[in-house]
C-alpha cells in the first residue's frame, strides 16, 4: 500500500513541524528509521546553502531518533548516480527540502534518484516535501519567477505526479490571494490547486488529507475554494464541496 504524502508550505527542519515529524518516525513502526535528506532545491543557492540544509536536517531528525543521510544530490548528473538513487530508495522517509522548483524537478525527472522516490512511497515509505519539494510532487508545477515567486501569465510542466491531478502553492499566507487565484485560473483543467500556508502542512493517505500546523491549506477546484485548518480532514477527489466561490478581481481575505 502507497505511503503517506506530506506537503509543507515552509518550516522544514524547525520546531514549527517538529510534534508532526516525530508522528511521521513513530508511524513507520521503526526503532531508528531511516532518514534521507534532499536538498538539492537549495544548490541554485551555492553549496554553503546546501550543506547547511543538510547540516539542519540531519540534526532534526537525529534529535527524533532517527538514523539519517544528506544525500549529495546537487544536480541531474547526480541523479543519475546509482548512489543517489540507492540512498533515496532505502529510507524509511524521504524528505525534500525547499529552493527553487525547477532545478529540483530538472534534477530529478526520468532519473534513477526520481524513481527511487517513486518507490519509496509505493512500498509504505513516507515521502515528504517543504516549498519547492513539495512542489514537485504534485502532477502540475507552475514555472516560478527568477525574482517574484510567482509572475502571471506563467506556464506550467509536468511535475512527479505523486499527487494526482494536483498543484500546490507553498506559502500560501505570504503573497496576495488575488496572485493565488489567477494562477489557480491558469492551471491546467481539472486541477486541484493546494495553498499551503507557512508553518502548516497537508498529510495524505488513500485520498484523504489532514492539515497540522499553524496555518491552513486552501483547495481550490476551478473557482470554488475551501478551507482547512489543523486537525480537520479533506479529500482531493469527486467534487469539492465549496465554502465560497470567488471573484478573484476581489478576492484578498485571510
Amino acid at each position: 500500500m502507497p505511503g503517506p504524502i506530506v506537503l509543507v508550505g515552509s518550516g522544514e527542519f524547525t520546531s514549527a513541524m517538529e510534534a508532526l515529524d516525530r508522528e511521521l518516525l513513530l508511524a513507520t513502526g521503526l526503532t531508528h528509521p531511516r532518514v534521507a535528506v534532499v536538498p538539492t532545491a537549495s544548490w541554485p543557492d551555492g553549496e554553503a546553502a546546501f550543506r547547511r540544509w543538510i547540516e539542519q536536517g540531519t540534526a532534526h531528525f537525529e534529535a527524533l531518533g532517527a538514523e539519517v543521510e544528506g544525500v549529495e544530490l546537487r544536480v541531474r548528473d547526480d541523479a543519475l548516480d546509482d548512489a543517489c538513487a540507492q540512498a533515496i530508495g532505502e529510507a524509511d522517509l524521504v524528505y525534500l527540502s525547499g529552493g527553487k522548483p525547477d532545478h529540483l524537478l530538472d534534477a530529478l525527472e526520468g532519473t534513477p534518484a526520481g524513481a527511487a522516490i517513486r518507490s519509496v512511497h509505493e512500498r509504505g515509505g513516507i515521502v515528504a516535501g517543504c516549498s519547492a519539494g513539495a512542489m514537485v510532487l504534485a502532477a502540475h508545477q507552475p514555472r516560478v519567477g527568477r525574482r517574484r515567486f510567482l509572475r502571471i501569465p506563467m506556464g506550467w510542466r509536468d511535475a512527479l505526479g505523486l499527487v494526482p491531478g494536483s498543484a500546490i502553492l507553498p506559502h500560501y499566507d505570504a503573497f496576495p490571494e488575488a496572485l493565488a487565484a489567477a494562477v489557480v485560473l491558469a492551471s491546467p483543467r481539472g486541477t486541484a490547486v493546494l495553498g499551503i500556508d507557512e508553518d502548516t502542512a497537508a498529510v495524505g493517505r488513500d485520498g484523504g488529507w489532514h492539515v497540522r500546523g499553524r496555518g491552513r491549506v486552501t483547495v481550490w477546484h476551478g473557482r470554488r475554494r475551501t478551507r482547512h485548518r489543523d486537525g480537520e480532514e479533506f479529500w482531493l477527489e469527486g467534487p469539492a464541496v465549496p465554502e465560497a466561490s470567488v471573484d478573484p478581481a476581489i478576492v484578498d481575505e485571510r
